[in-house]
């Protein structure tokens, strides 16, 4: 699953300019014009980082930041702000509204990168591991491999990429439609009970043997990865 990057900017050219380096580097890309369409986009679909203009039309760059950090899903959400200004006062409030670092144009888009996954790394380690683990099972992201105890778990590429999509967000329910715009991708055209079929197969997969089922089904809701469930 590819990290998703709001860009919110009302330069066309510079959100074509991050568009393409962004993708090449492995992200997936959202794009916002003004604050309001910002706060919009972050509600419907949160984004697992933002570059986030200082001066937009409709609400200000500062004010998104602020209504970001005051809401509790959002408020250790990644946020890069992009501007023209450099001078020292923008650049404190920037990083006073809740930004966590501040980038002025014009930049480096290789600069830019390295700064963004790093903001990522300190707030969501799991984006940066080359291992993930829960409870006895242990995925390795390098080797493409996965096991449960002792043994290999052996899984198809579609259930590999929902498991590490459970692995990097354990306990936490995700509803069908979630699990297919995160999992399968935003422009998927793939109907939400496909996802149950997916689930069965993880599921035969990694309770071979009569082990415990770590996926917990909530009726009405959708699935979370939960030993305790």
């Amino acid at each position: 699953m590819k990290p998703l990057v709001l860009i919110v900017e009302d330069e066309a050219p510079l959100v074509t300019l991050l568009r393409y380096n962004l993708e090449r580097e492995g992200f997936a890309v959202a794009e916002a014009s003004d604050g309001e369409e910002a706060l919009l986009r972050v509600a419907e679909h949160k984004p697992d980082a933002v570059l986030l203009d200082l001066m937009l039309p409709l609400v200000s760059g500062l004010e998104v930041c602020r209504q970001l950090r005051r809401t509790p899903a959002t408020r250790s959400l990644p946020i890069i702000m992009l501007t023209a200004r450099g001078e020292e006062s923008d650049r404190v409030r920037g990083l006073d509204s809740g930004a966590d670092d501040y980038v002025v144009k014009p930049f480096s888009p290789s600069e830019l990168i390295a700064r963004l996954r790093s903001v990522m790394r300190r707030s969501q380690p799991s984006l940066g591991e080359d291992v993930l683990r829960y409870a006895d099972v242990v995925m390795d992201l390098v080797a493409h491999r996965v096991t449960r105890g002792a043994g290999a778990v052996h899984l198809g590429p579609t259930e590999f990429r929902l498991l590490r999509h459970f692995l990097q967000n354990p306990g936490r329910v995700f509803s069908r439609e979630q699990l297919l715009d995160r999992v399968w991708g935003r422009e998927s055209d793939i109907e939400a009970r496909t996802v149950d079929v997916h689930i069965r197969r993880l599921r035969k997969a990694l309770n071979g043997g009569g082990r415990t089922d770590l996926l917990r089904t909530v009726r009405s809701v959708g699935y979370a990865l939960d030993k305790d469930g």
